[in-house]
């Protein structure tokens, strides 16, 4: 379509007008169309790069149930790849509980609450714990309950939980492989839920319809407003793994004892918002009461671990990370780390018990930083001790610069005159005998920033990145990660 738009015509005029462009304002949206146009892009196509970049932050749909009725399954057919392990025994790690789904168009962030032992004590130490922390951070819930078994003692309490939080609910009855099953399911109108929705996880029978309500349920992700600033105050997820000094710091920074600080199986399991006053401004510290490890789930804590995290940063503005400086990096810092950027958070480094280490320990922790975590080196550091507070007041001027780079914004002007000299003096590399070329862009959203990138041929992810370093050096970004997308020109007739 559009395939002989002149330069400045009412085509371009009208597209500027007829859609909610928030990203962009009237005038800039329609001088970039009028580039597009020029370029020999599609309009359709290049709005339509523009609105899938430009959102604010993704719904969030909490998959819960007891064990083994199917919720990793279930998962795996939503993403459309196998990704969540299903595996029903306690101690199976994973490295990601949330993932980015589609359906129908829409896209969401899908929260995978599987794959976890019942306490054997019963329901309030193991289900209740992990459906609460996924349910907390949810617009919506798909409570999946196995139609062959029918409701179960833990199902009713699950139930519960679910009134108490007012979230909306899909009732999924999974396992139902053919119609026969179907009147198991109908049993399961009992729980008060509403419809319970026909489904085989395995096989994709019934998963459309079900994904239909689904959407039904969650909102729309918001249009992008630049600079629409947010009531209240700003929200700090301080995370980190189990026993790193997460509630110690806390306390500290409180000024007071607002959590305590023990892992003894059973002190808390309620997530703890706080609200502090620090360096002269008021935050909210979000769920930050510290992960409970319990004597008979010590396999499954990383797993307890992962989604009491994923919550948290969910719910965040700014992710910072607390580390143990007296220990080397683990895997599980670094995954802690990825969670936050892939969530698109705010992003800072705390390094713990700094007083503590010698100049050797310090030497190598610097070596283990550059190596471990050499692709956050955009994030703003500090060395604390949340045992005697030192250095904390430079926790806030952290914090600071990290939401300011998540949300600063780049005039599509400065932009493209940037891309330009960028492209002219470092060009892709030819590759079968073509030598694509970045064209045009614009920054689509902030929180984190997403630019769109327009090209006339496939930009391979090694010049994607030498673009997103050029991009913080020129325009700072200090503490946020960034989101490139690129469209390429599809061959088509141009106007000569």
């Amino acid at each position: 379509m559009n395939d002989h738009i002149e330069p400045g015509g009412s085509d371009a005029h009208d597209a500027a007008h007829e859609h909610d462009h928030g990203a962009l304002g009237d005038a800039e949206f329609a001088e970039f169309m009028e580039l597009a146009a020029e370029e020999g892009f599609d309009l359709e196509d290049v709005e339509g790069a523009i609105e899938a970049a430009g959102h604010g932050p993704l719904p969030v749909l909490a998959v819960v149930g007891r064990p083994n009725v199917g919720k990793s399954t279930l998962v795996n057919r939503i993403i459309g790849r196998r990704e969540a392990v299903v595996e029903d025994k306690p101690g199976v790690t994973r490295d990601r509980v949330t993932y980015e789904a589609e359906w129908a168009g829409r896209r969401f962030k899908v929260v995978d609450t599987g794959g976890w032992e019942q306490d054997v004590l019963g329901i309030d130490a193991s289900v209740a714990a992990q459906a609460e922390y996924a349910i907390e951070a949810a617009d919506a819930v798909v409570f999946v309950v196995d139609a062959k078994v029918g409701a179960t003692d833990t199902d009713e309490a699950v139930v519960r939980l679910l009134r108490k939080a007012g979230k909306p609910v899909v009732l999924c009855a999974n396992k139902v492989d053919g119609p026969s099953g179907e009147a198991d399911a109908s049993y399961l109108w009992s729980l008060g839920l509403g419809e319970p929705h026909p489904v085989s996880a395995l096989h994709g029978r019934g998963t459309g319809d079900m994904l239909d309500k689904v959407l039904e349920a969650l909102p729309e992700a918001p249009a992008q407003r630049f600079g629409a600033a947010l009531g209240g105050p700003r929200r700090i997820a301080l995370i980190g793994r189990p026993n790193v000094g997460k509630s110690s710091l806390l306390n500290k920074v409180a000024g007071e004892e607002r959590v305590v600080v023990n892992e003894l199986a059973g002190t808390t399991r309620d997530p703890v918002d706080e609200i502090i006053e620090l360096g002269g401004k008021t935050w909210k510290f979000v769920d930050t009461a510290g992960i409970r490890k319990r004597v008979h789930l010590q396999q499954g804590a990383d797993y307890y671990a992962s989604l009491r995290t994923a919550a948290a940063v969910e719910k965040a503005e700014v992710a910072v990370v607390l580390i143990d400086g007296s220990e080397s990096i683990s895997v599980q810092d670094q995954r802690i780390v990825t969670m936050a950027v892939e969530a698109g958070r705010a992003l800072v480094l705390a390094y713990n018990k700094w007083d503590t280490l010698d100049e050797e320990r310090r030497y190598y922790l610097e070596r283990e930083i550059e190596t471990e975590l050499g692709q956050v080196a955009w994030a703003p550091r500090v060395n604390v001790s949340a045992l005697t507070g030192r250095h904390m007041e430079k926790l806030v001027p952290a914090i600071e610069t990290a939401l300011a780079g998540w949300e600063t914004r780049v005039p599509t002007g400065r932009l493209n005159a940037f891309l330009g000299e960028l492209v002219a003096a470092h060009p892709h590399p030819v590759r079968g005998g073509k030598q694509p070329r970045i064209l045009f862009g614009t920054q689509a959203g902030t929180k984190p920033p997403r630019f769109v990138l327009f090209a006339s041929g496939f930009i391979e992810a090694g010049y994607r990145r030498f673009i997103e370093r050029r991009l913080r050096e020129e325009f700072g970004f200090e503490g946020t990660p960034i989101h490139i997308s690129v469209r390429v020109r599809e061959k088509r007739g141009r106007k000569k």
